[in-house]
């Protein structure tokens, strides 16, 4: 698809030149003689690249990424500077601004060609959806081999298998790194003063998991052990913070994939807390249905202990064997060994709610 960039320019001979080569490599180029009427064919045109000076009449290049900055559909359109200033200090405010790269006047075609090709090369990037297992992941990360900065990213990236009941990681102790789960299923979980079991979180195929102590510096808060054998990949934290340091935009995307939908989990572990046995043991049903089904899965099966369950429920394991056996006898789940079968999602939707 034919990319198209807005190029600002007072400067009549600079816009001509500069036009002609990016038609010749293929660019759709739309041009503005200074920053006001730049600023409104942005809005209009939303290109995929804009091309500013920075000294213009009217309005500047400053003016111009400001501007932009404060609306949804243009403050994510890559932007490039176009300066005869090659001083620090006005790099550095561009860069705060919300600049993506500098070009120094002089440049030279391939200068100018690079430039842009990297910035809608990391804007594509930034606007794909990559799946959340391993081929998501890898996919992600043959992404960012591209940029020479974040090739250890890619490259060392550390493969380990767990067996069930297996430790991933143990609470009090520092991160090195992230991790993202391959395959299998995991729990996250703490123990109180009466060494009773709470789980905090569980995590499916396509999770990153461990990142939040390792942002906030602190040890881990939960352990984290294998539900069923599983495979996971573990980035360094040196790799990490270069990621998150080398690009805002990158960073951003990554940051949204590490999120694991927070909020929803924080809220559906709130109402286990406070809802009657019954109902919590029916969200908690949901809750793994929402975490380790498949949208339209009915009936849906899972294997997990009474334990682990009640670890969830935040109840004893017998008071959930006799919720389950109740469930049972209303035809809303079906058990077998550890396997529960959820017959009736709708039911046991309604029921927590």
């Amino acid at each position: 698809m034919e990319k198209k960039i807005l190029l600002i320019e007072d400067n009549a001979d600079v816009r001509e030149n500069t036009q002609e080569i990016l038609e010749l490599s293929g660019y759709k180029v739309i041009s503005a003689e200074n920053g006001r009427v730049g600023a409104a064919l942005a809005q209009t045109e939303l290109p995929d690249l804009i091309i500013c000076d920075i000294m213009m009449p009217e309005l500047d290049g400053y003016g111009v990424l400001h501007l932009l900055g404060h609306s949804p559909e243009t403050a994510t359109i890559p932007f490039i500077f176009l300066t005869a200033k090659a001083e620090k200090s006005d790099m550095r405010k561009g860069m705060l601004l919300g600049a993506d790269d500098y070009l120094t006047k002089p440049f030279d075609d391939v200068e100018l060609l690079q430039a842009v090709e990297v910035r809608l090369h990391k804007n594509d990037l930034l606007k794909s959806k990559f799946s959340r297992n391993a081929e998501g992941l890898n996919s992600f990360l043959g992404e960012v081999r591209h940029f020479q900065e974040l090739r250890h990213l890619a490259e060392n990236r550390r493969t380990h298998t767990y067996k069930k009941k297996e430790s991933i990681y143990n609470e009090n102790t520092y991160p090195g790194g992230i991790y993202f789960l391959e395959s299998g299923k995991a729990k996250a979980r703490r123990i109180n003063e009466l060494g009773k079991e709470y789980i905090t979180e569980l995590y499916k195929v396509g999770d990153f998991f461990g990142y939040a102590d390792l942002l906030k510096g602190t040890p881990y808060q939960d352990s984290v052990v294998a539900l069923e054998d599983c495979t996971v990949s573990f980035i360094p934290k040196q790799d990490f913070f270069k990621l998150l340091e080398s690009d805002f935009g990158l960073a951003r995307k990554f940051i949204s994939m590490l999120s694991n939908e927070v909020k929803e989990r924080e809220e559906s572990l709130l109402k286990l807390a406070y809802n009657s046995v019954r109902k919590r043991v029916a969200e908690a049903l949901v809750y793994l249905y929402e975490t380790y089904g498949k949208e339209g899965e009915e009936p849906f099966s899972v294997s997990m202990s009474r334990e682990d369950i009640a670890s969830i429920v935040g109840t004893a394991a017998e008071t959930v064997i006799r919720t389950l056996s109740d469930f049972k006898d209303e035809k809303l789940v079906a058990l077998k060994g550890s396997t529960i079968t959820v017959l009736d999602l709708d039911r046991l939707r309604r029921m927590k709610n």
